[in-house]
């Protein structure tokens, strides 16, 4: 369930994961518009989607979801991140689905929230002082 991202942010190849209700809605419209050069191609023939038509659809559809935040697909980008984060998955993890060469970018995300650190405990509370 990996996902080859070729010339994503920073013109870097990588990896990332591919969930399966992402690839059930691929597989949905493949069925309907037959891809054969890209994936999402473009206006043109034989040219890809451009990163303008994907800013522009994704400000579409935060304006339809009623989204007043000010928020862009790097949003997108961050959320994934901080979502891997929180369920746990380990930060070197994270870095290498983001193609991030140096881990002190990859770093940003471990921003804590409040209701994260109420779930943690004192090393205390496992100290028996009886």
């Amino acid at each position: 369930m990996l996902i080859h991202v070729r010339q994503g942010k920073g013109r870097k190849d990588r990896y990332s994961i591919l969930s399966k209700n992402a690839l059930d809605a691929l597989r949905i419209y493949a069925k309907e518009y037959h891809p054969s050069d890209w994936l999402f191609p473009g206006d043109q023939i034989g040219k890809h989607l451009t990163e303008r038509t994907v800013q522009k659809i994704f400000e579409s559809a935060c304006k339809k979801a009623g989204i007043k935040k000010d928020v862009s697909i790097l949003s997108l980008r961050h959320a994934f991140a901080t979502h891997l984060l929180e369920g746990g998955t380990d930060l070197r993890y994270i870095q290498e689905l983001l193609g991030h060469k140096n881990s002190k970018t990859t770093e940003v995300y471990t921003h804590v929230s409040r209701k994260d650190l109420g779930r943690n405990r004192s090393p205390l509370d496992n100290i028996n002082f009886e």
